[in-house]
């Protein structure tokens, strides 16, 4: 029971890391800037619930995915690793993820899908996260993840749902300091996943 508390806190700080939903929320403002709080609200459901099924979706069929693919466990431990470390390393130096950026302007697009679910919320770095915590999992392993997940989903639309609220009263700056502290905290989980690839496929 203990180590499935500690693996499910794991699971919630790297999950929390990556999406981290205060840092995201002037990037949900900036999206839905000039839309009333109708619209703002079918935006920030749409994409929650968009980044939901498409990651459940992988964590699910994660394994096949890896037999289709002939991908080993220690290969895609050590590729993850290094992506999600590149992730928090750009946080840190307080640049714009280049893996979670859009760089298309096309106003036709439906922000709720792209580029809100796909690539701010369902980005590579928390497809990486999701599939590396269910590679070598147990079923109840992998439930935990998928509770967490939809808990950070959860959080996530709840503070898109809050965002004028939350930037008003947190302020710019803090949300930058959160926003580095996560991006070292990514950077140590994306270490260790490399480091536990080196060794499981020296073993």
């Amino acid at each position: 029971m203990e180590n499935l508390i500690t693996y499910g806190l794991t699971v919630f700080m790297g999950f929390f890391a990556i999406m981290n939903p205060i840092a995201n929320t002037p990037i949900f403002i900036a999206l839905v800037e000039g839309k009333d709080k109708q619209e703002k609200e079918k935006v920030a459901r749409t994409a929650t619930i968009t980044a939901f099924v498409i990651v459940v979706t992988l964590i699910i069929a994660g394994k096949y995915i890896f037999e289709l693919f002939g991908m080993t466990i220690p290969a895609f431990k050590i590729t993850g690793g290094i992506l999600i470390f590149y992730v928090g390393f750009e946080m840190l130096m307080s640049q714009k993820s280049k893996i979670n950026s859009n760089k298309s302007e096309e106003e036709s697009h439906n922000i709720a899908i792209s580029p809100l679910a796909i690539p701010i919320l369902a980005g590579p770095g928390t497809i990486v996260t999701a599939m590396n915590y269910v590679t070598s999992a147990n079923f109840i392993q992998v439930g935990i993840v998928i509770a967490i997940f939809a808990l950070m989903i959860v959080l996530t639309y709840l503070a898109f749902s809050l965002s004028d609220l939350i930037v008003k009263k947190t302020g710019e700056n803090l949300i930058s300091v959160i926003g580095k502290l996560m991006g070292l905290i990514l950077a140590v989980i994306g270490t260790g996943m490399v480091i536990e690839g080196i060794k499981l496929a020296f073993k």
